[in-house]
């Protein structure tokens, strides 16, 4: 019994300890990321992420991304937000516009936890192209140009994946470079 007792111990000692050991924080615009947070609970405390959070914020979105999920979220920096036309930022967050903010902002948002591994495989498995579902209901086109992961809009721009795999409680970040626009 006393042997059963042990196996059972060391059996859920090695699980969670690679468990912890797979979901270790990452550093993101200066903070850490935490995996037992949720997307907002991180996304708060990045200094390279405040134009998106004002973004959700203003979007009425802070509720969805502290949900259960899992949602997979290819979250555009500052930098990603200052290559957009001058203005383009100011107007989206005006109230009037808060339908295209949401469209615009739910469009980085995929259905469920992607990890850079499982688009890497889907990626393999589309013949060198994995098509996402959005949760804006468009598309996004993931492909790889070496070992580094690029996204593609619906436009037609690309944006590639900086920092991958930031595990969340409910999901996953991945650091993008670009602001990812659908189909108007």
């Amino acid at each position: 019994m006393k042997t059963r007792k042990f196996l059972s111990v060391a059996f859920f000692t090695l699980v969670f300890g690679v468990t912890c050991f797979a979901q270790k924080s990452v550093m993101v615009g200066g903070a850490e990321m935490y995996p037992t947070k949720n997307i907002i609970e991180n996304a708060v405390n990045s200094k390279d992420h405040t134009t998106l959070v004002a973004a959700v914020k203003a979007a009425g979105l802070v509720e969805t991304l502290q949900g259960t999920g899992p949602f997979t979220v290819f979250a555009p920096t500052n930098n990603a937000f200052d290559k957009l036309p001058k203005g383009t930022v100011e107007t989206l967050l005006k109230p009037e516009n808060i339908k295209m903010l949401q469209t615009i902002l739910t469009y980085h948002v995929v259905a469920g936890k992607m990890s850079a591994t499982d688009i890497a495989n889907a990626i393999k498995a589309g013949n060198g192209k994995a098509i996402l579902k959005t949760v804006s209901g468009g598309t996004l086109t993931a492909w790889m140009k070496g070992k580094n992961l690029y996204i593609t809009d619906e436009k037609g721009g690309m944006s590639e994946v900086t920092i991958a795999d930031v595990n969340q409680s409910n999901g996953v970040i991945h650091v993008v470079d670009t602001v990812l626009l659908p189909k108007s």
